[in-house]
């Protein structure tokens, strides 16, 4: 019988308080003899927050189940509120001590933890979830993501569409390729039925501060700014408080409208299931090894099904929008957000026109486009 394990990680604790249905005999991975993650009896989850943050980790954790469904008799291990330190290596490793061979490290921050234990258990398949591995990928572990900035521009054009102001606001956790891509990839699509729009940008220096987005839409609100998006993990903070403003809302990382029935417009949120159960199926028949996700995988609109979905639409998206957005859609099949020419805010000319850049160039973008108003940290 499937059982469903929640490990609640609680950092004053030198131990992990596990749920009672727990099982499984300890076990010391010491050897690559067998392929990573053949036959494994269990797999992990590791969460850097709550798995009902509206967000992020609740789209991961949704992902887990879907896992479990698919496979009955393997016992599912979840932990949540996990950060981004030696903890995560601590939390996987007792994972590994509970038979998971195969383990899910899902945070931006969690992937040094995450080498580190591929490195020590030869024999388990370590995946993690958005970063990339940019020495010699080990034999046993991988990255994945999905190309997060193409729905959010399609989600671009509904907020350029619907803004009176034409002022956007971006709230973001840390400057990292992913939210530049994404803050820019807003922009330009705002910006392809919208010339004037522009988005502000706030970061708050956290992947989940209630406080800090409370603050940040404030800020934001204060100037003017009336369509409010973020790349945060959990979201409800900054939604509320713009549906409290009146304003409209673009989500992400999960559909959020039930706490925004009148400024939702859309989305971005994950389809974690079927990518996560094709990794599971690929480490468990023994072909993780040399498989596309021991690797740093990347999948999207035009190479294949992106695990990053639109969300569903709003009352106020009229069929004029939604007409724009299926349109954009159908052209990410062979182009990109990030087709040129592509100027940065100072007007230098960053991708030439008739350029279509590969997913690799468009994780390495470290400069604001044109119309975002905000600066990057200076290196």
């Amino acid at each position: 019988m499937r059982k469903l394990t929640t490990l609640a990680v609680l950092l004053t604790l030198p131990l992990i308080a596990c749920s009672a249905n727990t099982t499984g005999t300890a076990t010391t991975s010491t050897t690559g003899s067998t392929p990573p993650g053949k036959d494994s009896a269990a797999v992990g989850f590791i969460f850097v927050g709550p798995k009902d943050d509206f967000g992020y980790n609740q789209a991961a954790y949704q992902g887990s189940q879907e896992v479990a469904k698919a496979f009955p008799n393997l016992e599912v291990i979840t932990a949540e509120n996990v950060p981004e330190d030696d903890n995560a290596a601590r939390v996987m490793n007792s994972m590994i001590a509970k038979g998971a061979r195969i383990i899910f490290a899902t945070s931006y921050g969690h992937l040094d933890a995450a080498l580190k234990v591929a490195a020590e258990h030869p024999d388990v398949a370590v995946v993690q979830q958005g970063n990339l591995i940019t020495a010699a990928v080990p034999p046993n572990a991988g990255t994945f993501f999905g190309t997060v900035y193409e729905p959010v521009y399609l989600a671009g054009i509904a907020a350029g569409k619907a803004t009176k102001t034409g002022k956007l606001g971006y709230v973001y956790a840390f400057p990292i390729t992913q939210t530049i891509d994404n803050i820019n990839a807003f922009e330009l699509g705002a910006q392809s039925v919208n010339p004037d729009a522009q988005t502000f940008t706030v970061s708050t220096s956290s992947w989940c501060d209630p406080g800090k987005q409370a603050e940040a839409a404030a800020n934001l609100l204060k100037q003017g700014v009336d369509v409010i998006t973020q790349h945060q993990d959990c979201t409800a903070t900054v939604i509320k408080a713009t549906e409290a403003a009146g304003k409209f809302t673009v989500g992400y990382h999960a559909d959020a409208s039930a706490i925004a029935p009148k400024g939702w417009l859309t989305g971005s949120q994950w389809n974690w299931g079927p990518l996560y159960t094709d990794i599971v199926k690929t480490a468990l028949g023994g072909a993780f090894t040399g498989s596309k996700y021991n690797d740093n995988f990347r999948v999207g609109y035009r190479t294949g099904e992106n695990p990053f979905v639109q969300s569903p639409y709003g009352p106020l998206v009229d069929d004029a929008t939604k007409a724009e957005i299926d349109k954009a859609r159908e052209l990410l099949k062979t182009s990109s957000p990030f087709a040129g020419p592509i100027k940065d805010q100072e007007g230098k000319v960053r991708i030439p026109e008739g350029t279509v850049p590969d997913y690799t160039t468009i994780e390495k973008i470290d400069y604001f486009v044109a119309g975002v108003v905000g600066s990057l940290p200076k290196s």
